[in-house]
């Protein structure tokens, strides 16, 4: 076993960086993980939910949950490769040990993420134990990519510090506060949150409430034109979502569903 590796910092991004394309095709099999995270327990066990599915061919899936409503959809497997609670409470010292009370995050979704965490969580380690595998990756669009958020907390908390833990979500909503932020940034050396163009849904809850973003913003600004952005929720980049999308009613909630590179996430895509 490789010795524990302490947290690194994620490398910051000090000023505006155009995304390649290759860059960007190296994303798309995580926007069909997210996408398929929108389809049905029955179709996404035995891997048959169209062509999100059929996108990335060879992913075994082991654990399927939700309803779609009360409890969000979920999948846990291997691979080759309640939004207007406003309020902040701090992270169930259960779940998240040992973290400062100072770090708050929205309370819909950590009671949202408190339904599966364990279940999840267990079955992670499962497949750890059983095939060997090496890291851990999360991912999720909207409400899910709130909850892939603090999943990747939740997960370098919990499993073994030599097991690399990465997040790319899609279309994420501000999870919690600057000291979260910090928490997420300072633990999570790989994590990378998409915006598509006029999105709205990343610029809310407002920074007036107390809420702000983890770094690792990529700014799809037009099909094959990305940028990534520096710091957490400050960049003053007119290229950048802060300021692409000053307040919702100059935003567009169809960007929300996509495109991502050519591939539309949501329920609707379920084939």
């Amino acid at each position: 076993m490789p010795s524990p590796v302490a947290p690194v910092r994620r490398a910051q991004v000090t000023s505006l960086t155009t995304v390649t394309s290759s860059q960007l095709a190296a994303l798309a099999s995580y926007t069909e993980f997210a996408r398929a995270a929108y389809c049905p327990p029955s179709i996404v066990q035995g891997w048959q939910c169209g062509e999100a599915c059929q996108a990335v061919p060879g992913f075994q899936v082991s654990l399927t949950g939700g309803d779609g409503n009360a409890i969000q959809y979920y999948y846990v497997g291997l691979a080759d490769l309640t939004d207007l609670d406003i309020p902040m409470e701090n992270l169930d010292p259960t779940l998240f040990p040992g973290v400062d009370d100072t770090v708050q995050v929205h309370s819909g979704f950590a009671n949202e993420h408190a339904q599966s965490a364990s279940i999840i969580l267990n079955e992670v380690r499962s497949l750890i134990s059983r095939y060997g595998a090496t890291s851990v990756t999360l991912v999720g669009h909207s409400l899910g990519g709130a909850l892939a958020e603090l999943d990747c907390m939740f997960m370098a908390l919990n499993l073994p510090p030599n097991v690399p833990i990465k997040g790319v979500t899609y279309g994420t909503p501000r999870v919690g506060n600057p000291a979260w932020a910090t928490l997420l940034d300072v633990t999570i050396s790989d994590f990378q949150r998409i915006n598509n163009e006029k999105d709205i849904i990343p610029i809310v809850p407002g920074r007036s409430w107390g809420f702000s973003h983890v770094m690792g913003e990529v700014h799809i600004i037009q099909p094959n034109d990305a940028v990534e952005c520096p710091g957490d929720d400050d960049a003053t980049d007119s290229q950048c979502t802060i300021m692409t999308v000053p307040n919702i009613f100059e935003g567009n909630i169809l960007n929300h569903l996509g495109p991502y590179q050519g591939i539309y996430i949501g329920s609707i895509y379920c084939t």
